[in-house]
């Protein structure tokens, strides 16, 4: 049996709760530190979401959407939020090296934990998926042309990194310490997996519509 339509509520309003106490909420919170009240909800949500996965029947699973369709809604959501908590933390990396650096610290372990909430909930999906067909050779098409667009969207960003370095004068590169052109090299990396799972995801909803 699956879940119950106020649960996806519940589960929702406690993620963007979440969101909000890691990005924007104020410094403190009922006389605690929202980042660490965020980083402590942080885990919470990522087992509701793993149970909220598991519940999902096995037959909606496969009514609603290809495997590889799944993986790119769990992977563009997950993508985006690990995007925006990343660029809105970018200046924590510059306030002092790494480990004298607590801010930047904890930003570098709620991503880690990002990452392994994605790949736990793909690995839980997959799991859904056994004795089912997971890939046709439209599914392959698909995957080819949307990699394509990712790869695409890579060298865009990191020829845009390389133009903005090269052409500012050197007076106004104090910001450009070797911690955040590292850290505009992983968010590139970040942007060509969006992109590749928005091309996914596009290039599905197309075939539908057609």
């Amino acid at each position: 049996m699956g879940l119950k339509t106020w649960t996806w509520w519940g589960l929702t309003i406690l993620s963007g709760c979440t969101l909000w106490l890691l990005l924007a909420g104020p410094g403190h919170l009922l006389g605690i530190e929202t980042s660490w009240l965020g980083m402590g909800l942080l885990p919470l949500v990522t087992w509701a979401m793993f149970y909220a996965v598991s519940r999902i029947p096995r037959e909606d699973l496969v009514g609603s959407a290809s495997p590889a369709e799944w993986h790119a809604r769990i992977g563009i959501g997950f993508n985006l939020i690990a995007m925006i908590y990343f660029f809105a933390h970018m200046p924590d990396f510059n306030n002092a090296d790494l480990p004298q650096n607590p801010e930047a610290v904890a930003v570098g372990r709620n991503l880690v934990l990002m990452l392994i909430a994605w790949a736990a909930i793909a690995y839980i999906l997959a799991g859904r998926w056994k004795g089912v067909a997971e890939d046709d050779e439209r599914d392959c098409e698909i995957a080819a042309e949307a990699a394509a667009w990712g790869r695409g969207a890579l060298i865009f960003a990191v020829i845009g990194i390389v133009v903005m370095l090269g052409l500012t004068p050197s007076s106004k590169l104090e910001w450009a310490t070797p911690t955040m052109i590292g850290n505009l090299l992983v968010f590139a990396l970040m942007w060509g997996w969006f992109c590749e799972y928005a091309a996914t995801l596009a290039y599905y909803w197309r075939d539908r519509r057609g």
